[in-house]
């Protein structure tokens, strides 16, 4: 397997998710994120001490945005042919096989992956093994 292209460190701005605000107080309010709209919100104001909104400061550097953490993109693979497009961008992309790909059309993928040397990112899930 080819190790990932050089880019600069990913750093995440928020680790968290913003909850929406008294999600934590009633069950009847979600904590999917909603932006306040109310005329005399706290949040909206933002008050001291209040909850943090989602703004565009918190977003990552565009040259690592999406990458996973060894620092390829993530590509949906479905069958072997969708594989053998990562060909050429091995070092930039990882394959990700689909959820709705069978066991054994899995072994088939990762073998190829294994072969061409692209990283498979969910090598592991959904591949019995003889015990």
């Amino acid at each position: 397997m080819v190790a990932a292209k050089k880019h600069v460190p990913i750093v995440k701005k928020h680790k968290t998710s913003f909850n929406r605000h008294q999600s934590d107080r009633f069950d009847r309010v979600g904590a999917s994120w909603r932006k306040p709209k109310g005329i005399d919100g706290r949040v909206r104001r933002r008050f001291r001490g209040t909850i943090r909104m989602p703004k565009i400061g918190y977003g990552s550097n565009k040259k690592t945005r999406f990458l996973t953490p060894s620092g390829h993109k993530a590509f949906l693979v479905n069958n072997v042919k969708d594989l053998e497009l990562l060909l050429m961008h091995n070092r930039t992309h990882a394959a990700e096989i689909a959820s709705s790909v069978s066991s054994r059309k899995r072994i088939d993928i990762i073998s190829r992956a294994k072969q061409i040397g692209v990283k498979v990112t969910n090598a592991k899930a959904k591949v019995t093994t003889e015990v």
